[in-house]
């Protein structure tokens, strides 16, 4: 089994997209550019890091780079068995299986990444990454910090948390005495996957209602309850939830049976790494540039 996998904002880098300009696949970032109005080849050749990583901008441009990477893929001659997104990335999963169609797929994005914004405007929040440490531990450490929840569960010993601004710093501060081994600020601009988010799943209901899905060509694995659907899932409620609730990545991962291989759909290799840790031993290739194409060639049918 092939499984795909499709990263989250935090995967991009300025000028990540060069390699694939003149790449055929590029017809992908055109069209995404064209349904939005936003000038996403621009975003992913010579934008700046500070406009780059805003959260609007950052997941358009993942979401863009991920579809080009999978067209790319696709025209490889490489099917896909099984695609899984984290965060942001579900979208990208959900475009890649045909469950949605691209622009449909550009444009919540689009909307999400505006709703998303706007939420972070209304109280300051933010994410920390907390390493080494239990659930049970972490759970004793956050009885302290009511509006702190887990946002991410991303790895055996990585679990993130997101909240108001000024908890997460005393959460910090106090992680030694509260049995954490480490924590780490996360560069977002948001507390996203908690409660913080909820306007931006308000205000994203709507869109969500209103998309076509169709039965798709193969599952996604949805963040929110870890279980591959079809396009016959209530995709609407799954996307709305998945604003406010952890992301279940580790689940996702370690819960597919058989023997997958995986393959990620864009730079940075996080998600590479997460699944090493998850699933010792697993193959997985990377493909952030065209030339990463070739080490496919194992894949294809």
């Amino acid at each position: 089994m092939i499984v795909g996998l499709f990263p989250g904002q935090g995967s991009l880098r300025p000028g990540m997209g060069e390699p694939w300009m003149d790449h055929p696949s590029a017809v992908v970032i055109a069209q995404v550019a064209n349904v939005t109005g936003v000038d996403v080849p621009r975003l992913l050749t010579t934008a700046p890091l500070e406009e780059l990583v805003r959260t609007d901008n950052a997941q358009l441009a993942t979401f863009a780079l991920s579809s080009t990477i999978a067209h790319a893929v696709a025209q490889s001659g490489v099917d896909l068995d099984l695609v899984v997104g984290h965060s942001l990335g579900e979208y990208s999963a959900l475009a890649a299986s045909d469950i949605v169609s691209l622009e449909q797929g550009a444009l919540l994005v689009h909307q999400r990444g505006l709703a998303m914004a706007a939420a972070a405007l209304l109280e300051e929040g933010s994410m920390l990454a907390v390493l080494g440490t239990d659930d049970d531990t972490l759970a004793n450490a956050l009885e302290a910090f009511p509006r702190v929840v887990v946002a991410n569960r991303n790895a055996p010993g990585q679990i993130v948390v997101a909240g108001p601004s000024s908890d997460l710093a005393t959460l910090s501060d106090k992680a030694r005495s509260l049995g954490l081994r480490k924590v780490i600020p996360l560069e977002v601009g948001g507390a996203f996957h908690s409660p913080l988010m909820a306007p931006a799943a308000e205000a994203l209901s709507g869109a969500l209602d209103s998309t076509v899905w169709a039965r798709g060509r193969i599952h996604v694995v949805a963040n929110v309850d870890a279980t591959a659907h079809d396009g016959t899932a209530p995709w609407s409620t799954l996307l709305a939830e998945q604003l406010t609730a952890p992301v279940e990545f580790s689940r996702s991962i370690g819960e597919l049976t058989g023997d997958p291989r995986f393959v990620e759909m864009g730079p940075g290799g996080i998600l590479s790494g997460l699944v090493g840790r998850i699933r010792r031993g697993s193959t997985v290739d990377g493909v952030a540039t065209p030339d990463d194409l070739a080490a496919l060639e194992v894949l294809r049918g």
